[in-house]
C-alpha cells in the first residue's frame, strides 16, 4: 500500500511550488519521497523528479508536428500518456516499497472536471498499483478578494470533486500574500468554511457589472451550498506550521495516519474520529527549517 497526493489547480495556483515545498517538508519529517512530473509544459523544475513525462514526451514537439496550441497540446499529451499508461506504471514500480508519491499535474482545469483521461489513469494506478492518494487542489488566495472570481473558484473546486472521486482536500495557496491584493469583504473564515453565501451574493449585487448575472449568481451559490462539500485549507509553503496542518488533513484523508495500526475497525473508528493531536515537529527544526526555507527561495 502506497500513499500520495495529486497535486492539481489552475495555472499559477503554485503546484510546482507545492511539490518542491511539500517533498523537502516531508524528507524533513523523516519519509522517502518521490515527485512525478505530468506536466509536460513544466520545462523548468525546482525539484529532482523520479519520473518524468518529458522522457515519454514534449509538448514543443507536439505542438510543432500537430499544429496545435498550449491548451491542445496538453490535451494530446494527456491523451498519450493515457494510452501508454504501461511505461507510467513501469516507472513507479520501483518506487512502490518505501516512497510518498507526489504528482504534478498540468494546470489545464478542463483535465479535471471535463476530460476523462487524467481521471481514468489515477483511477488505474489506485486500482492496479494499491495507491492510497488524495487530491490535493489549490486556488490562488488571491481569488478571494474579488467575490466574482470566488465563486467560480468554488464551482471548479466542486466540479473537480465530483469528476475526479477522490479523497479530496481544497486548499487556498499564498495565504501569505492575501493582504497584498486588497482588504476581504469578510474575514478570512467565511471563505475557507464556505456556510452562507447569501452575504457574498448581496456584496456581488453593490458591483454594477454583476446585476444582469443576480439570478445566475444566486443559482450557483445555491448549487454550492446544497452539495455542502467544498470547503478551504489555507497554507503558506515557507511556514512549517502551515505545511504541517496541512499534512495532517492529508494524512487523515487518506489512510495514511492508519498504516501501521493493527487494530479492530471500532479502533480505527477512534482514530478516524478524533483530533489530529500527534507531534509533527518532533524532528529538529533549526538548522533544517532554514535550510527548507533557503531551497524553496533560491
Amino acid at each position: 500500500m502506497v500513499f500520495g497526493q495529486v497535486v492539481i489547480g489552475p495555472p499559477g495556483s503554485g503546484k510546482t511550488t507545492y511539490c518542491n515545498g511539500m517533498s523537502q517538508f516531508l524528507k524533513l519529517i523523516g519519509r522517502k519521497v518521490a515527485v512525478i512530473n505530468l506536466d509536460p509544459a513544466n520545462d523548468a523544475l525546482p525539484y529532482e523528479c523520479a519520473v518524468n513525462i518529458e522522457d515519454l514526451i514534449k509538448l514543443s514537439d507536439v505542438m510543432a508536428e500537430h499544429s496545435l496550441g498550449p491548451n491542445g497540446g496538453l490535451v494530446y499529451c494527456m491523451d498519450f500518456l493515457e494510452k501508454n499508461i504501461d511505461w507510467l506504471e513501469s516507472k513507479l514500480k520501483p518506487l512502490l516499497e518505501d516512497h510518498y508519491l507526489l504528482f504534478d499535474f498540468p494546470g489545464q482545469v478542463e483535465l479535471f472536471f471535463l476530460h476523462s483521461n487524467a481521471k481514468n489513469m489515477i483511477t488505474r494506478l489506485v486500482k492496479k498499483l494499491d495507491l492510497r492518494l488524495t487530491a490535493v487542489h489549490l486556488v490562488d488566495a488571491h481569488l478571494c478578494c474579488d467575490p466574482g472570481k470566488y465563486v467560480s473558484a468554488l464551482l471548479l473546486s466542486l466540479s473537480t470533486m465530483l469528476h475526479l472521486e477522490l479523497p479530496h482536500i481544497n486548499v487556498l495557496s499564498k495565504i501569505d500574500l492575501i493582504e497584498k491584493y486588497g482588504k476581504l469583504a469578510f474575514n478570512l473564515e467565511f471563505y475557507t468554511d464556505v456556510q452562507d453565501l447569501s452575504y457574498l451574493q448581496r456584496h456581488l449585487d453593490q458591483d454594477p457589472r454583476s446585476t444582469k448575472y443576480r439570478k445566475l449568481t444566486k443559482e450557483l451559490c445555491d448549487v454550492i451550498e446544497d452539495f455542502g462539500l467544498v470547503n478551504f485549507a489555507t497554507l503558506d509553503i515557507q511556514d512549517k506550521e502551515s505545511v504541517g496542518n496541512l499534512v495532517k488533513l492529508i494524512d487523515k484523508s487518506n489512510g495514511y495516519i492508519f498504516a501501521s495500526i493493527q487494530g479492530s475497525v471500532v479502533d480505527f473508528s477512534k482514530i478516524a474520529a478524533a483530533p489530529l493531536n500527534w507531534d509533527y515537529y518532533r524532528y529538529p527544526f533549526g538548522r533544517c527549517f532554514f535550510d527548507f526555507i533557503l531551497l524553496l527561495t533560491s
